[in-house]
């Protein structure tokens, strides 16, 4: 508080002392026969006022004298009157912004408070970076904006209310989890937790912080001794080949994750899609489960090893989430998976999600998002060399409005990967012009020669992937006149044309790299693989090719020789799907035994216990999804005795 408020409202000391003389002693006036008139003013308005500036008491001060002084002259007036309105309009400037001693104090006590919460949370983290390297804080902030994580966009069901009406979402969840709700459930963004699914609990599964470096968090899954012992036991189960031990880890082990990745793909293979989506949504829970408290996706800068053997689940599981996402048309949720996806090791990209994410940014309609996003990309991972992205950029600037662009960019694209056009053409069940049929710069494109079988690979993979983009009806009329263009530039003999031939052979030259193999063998798409060469060693669901420089805390044990010859079908068939299947083992009489075994099916009694197992693979499944449904383990859980409240469920949305 200010030392001129306080004597103006104590006033003058030694006033004050006559004052009391005057009351308790003689009575009598002080001066001119007359009581001293006192102040006044209320001294407890103070705690109801907020402290003033100098420049406000001054002009009190001022305010005072000016009373005070009645008998000067004009020009005092005037001079006082100047001074005044100089005081008021400085005060008004500065109102806001100036403080007492006192206020500043604190506010700078909370100012360190958050400074400091921030720099635990790597708020902050591009001011620090832009301090220690020569990269200027304007294009982290914008690179770091690119790939930002809205949580509202990780939720699928805000999507689907979106297409089909928040009342009929609203209506299917009530139905699907009907019978009351569980309390002290953990909120989550990436997943919620249903109804049958049983309480995580103490699964072994935690987060640790490692460092911070630049500003950038990283973080490592670790298991505990417990799950250890039942990774072992997972590890031998898959050696095995007999999915019923899978099954067994799972029945008595509900959350652990890479049992329930692998047991998503065999549900896979039997189509039954649903229950494969809800046993990734299971997995991805467990994980997300154990997050450490600093371990926020929305910052974009926690990073995850994929060396390490424990960090490579989340990767795996997110992909595969977001392929059953998009499966459903939520693409504007699977291209915020995709952004988290490559937040999470953005230089590394260890499963490819750049060959995917300009196909979910299209269809989701964020074309503004993508032109950005390569603008800012493109000039540190060259991302206009891959086919994808020449096309999809170009179509994203056609539906942004932008056609000179958009035909400049749609040339260079058809000019650089001439081989997209005539398979594109027929996966669209277009009819296809006779000179563009028959012409050698399109016909020939495919030819081993000018076009590398990597290119080839990454050719079939943007086709069969992104062909439902083109069958656009103002896309077929745009792509058509471009086309015409193209081959007119290719009849004059333009340079160009030859210098991106070569281009071609020499940047495409030798074996895909590991992490776009990987890639294709999680997105499993038909008619795209990579070769025999580009795969070294057993192809696993829950960890496809492993890196080389992989950190690894298990090793696999050894698979004992299995004897083949008197392999029944169905026996062959978990072979075939479980890993380091060799078809030069498959003897000789197998054909012959799946007609015996398929003319036995047809006689035998479908009552008969244990039949209907071995005769098919689909009643497998669905006693897996009944035993997994029914599953309840006792959890040791501070919660479990609160487990059939009748409680609403808290709100994971």
């Amino acid at each position: 508080m200010s030392s001129r408020v306080l004597r103006k409202l104590q006033g003058d000391k030694d006033k004050e002392l006559v004052d009391e003389v005057s009351d308790t002693e003689t009575d009598t006036p002080v001066s001119s026969g007359a009581k001293r008139k006192q102040l006044n003013i209320n001294r407890y308005d103070l705690l109801n006022q907020q402290s003033h500036s100098e420049s406000e008491v001054k002009e009190d001060d001022n305010e005072t004298e000016a009373a005070k002084s009645c008998e000067g002259g004009e020009r005092e007036q005037h001079d006082l009157k100047r001074k005044k309105k100089k005081k008021k309009k400085k005060s008004g400037k500065h109102a806001n912004t100036q403080r007492s001693s006192e206020d500043n104090a604190d506010i700078d006590e909370v100012e360190r408070s958050v400074r400091e919460v921030n720099r635990l949370l790597g708020e902050s983290y591009a001011s620090k970076v832009s301090t220690s390297t020569n990269i200027k804080p304007d294009k982290l902030a914008h690179r770091k904006n690119i790939l930002s994580i809205q949580h509202k966009h990780l939720n699928p069901n805000n999507e689907l209310k979106r297409i089909f009406g928040s009342k009929i979402i609203q209506t299917e969840h009530k139905r699907k989890n009907r019978g009351g709700g569980r309390a002290h459930i953990k909120s989550t963004t990436m997943v919620s937790c249903k109804e049958n699914w049983p309480q995580v609990g103490k699964c072994g599964l935690s987060m640790n912080y490692v460092e911070n470096k630049d500003g950038v968090q990283y973080f490592a899954y670790e298991h505990s001794q417990s799950y250890r012992q039942v990774q072992n036991k997972f590890l031998d189960a898959v050696e095995s080949l007999n999915p019923d031990n899978i099954v067994a880890i799972i029945n008595e082990h509900p959350y652990h994750v890479d049992a329930l990745i692998q047991l998503s793909d065999l549900c896979k293979l039997s189509e039954d899609l649903a229950m494969a989506a809800e046993l990734i949504e299971r997995a991805l829970y467990c994980l997300e489960y154990a997050y450490h408290p600093l371990f926020n996706v929305a910052q974009g800068n926690c990073r995850l090893d994929y060396r390490k053997q424990e960090n490579r689940a989340l990767y795996i599981t997110i992909f595969k989430h977001l392929l059953f996402i998009g499966g459903k048309a939520c693409y504007r949720t699977a291209l915020e998976f995709c952004k988290l996806l490559l937040s999470l090791d953005p230089d590394g990209d260890p499963l490819a999600v750049k060959l995917a994410i300009d196909f979910y940014a299209i269809r989701a309609r964020e074309y503004q998002w993508l032109v950005d996003f390569v603008t800012e990309w493109d000039s540190t991972k060259n991302l206009l060399q891959l086919p994808n992205f020449a096309y999809s950029l170009a179509v994203a600037h056609f539906y942004n409005g932008d056609s000179a662009k958009a035909d400049c960019l749609l040339q260079e694209a058809l000019m650089m990967f001439p081989g997209v056009l005539l398979p594109l053409l027929h996966k669209c069940s277009v009819q296809i012009d006779n000179r563009v049929a028959n012409h050698p710069f399109f016909l020939g494109a495919d030819d081993p020669k000018t076009q590398p079988q990597a290119l080839t690979q990454l050719i079939l993979l943007y086709i069969n992937r992104s062909y439902h983009i083109w069958k656009d009806s103002d896309l077929l009329p745009w792509l058509e006149k471009n086309v015409h263009e193209v081959l007119d530039r290719v009849e004059k003999g333009d340079p160009v044309i030859k210098d991106y031939a070569e281009k071609r052979t020499k940047r495409y030259a030798g074996h895909l790299p590991q992490s776009i193999a990987r890639h294709m063998l999680l997105s499993d798409l038909k008619g795209v693989s990579p070769t025999s060469e580009e795969i070294n060693g057993p192809v696993l669901g829950f960890d496809p090719l492993p890196p080389k420089d992989s950190i690894n805390t298990y090793t696999r044990p050894k698979r004992p020789t299995v004897p083949l010859n008197n392999a029944s079908p169905l026996g062959m068939f978990f072979r075939s799907i479980l890993p380091n299947f060799n078809n030069q083992n498959i003897p000789q009489n197998f054909e012959e035994a799946v007609r015996e075994d398929a003319a036995r099916a047809l006689v035998e009694d479908e009552t008969n216990e244990g039949g209907d197992l071995r005769r098919s693979v689909a009643n497998l499944v669905d006693a897996m999804r009944e035993l997994l449904n029914n599953i309840r383990p006792e959890v040791p859980n501070d919660a479990d005795g609160e487990e059939n409240d009748d409680s609403a469920d808290d709100d994971m949305t």
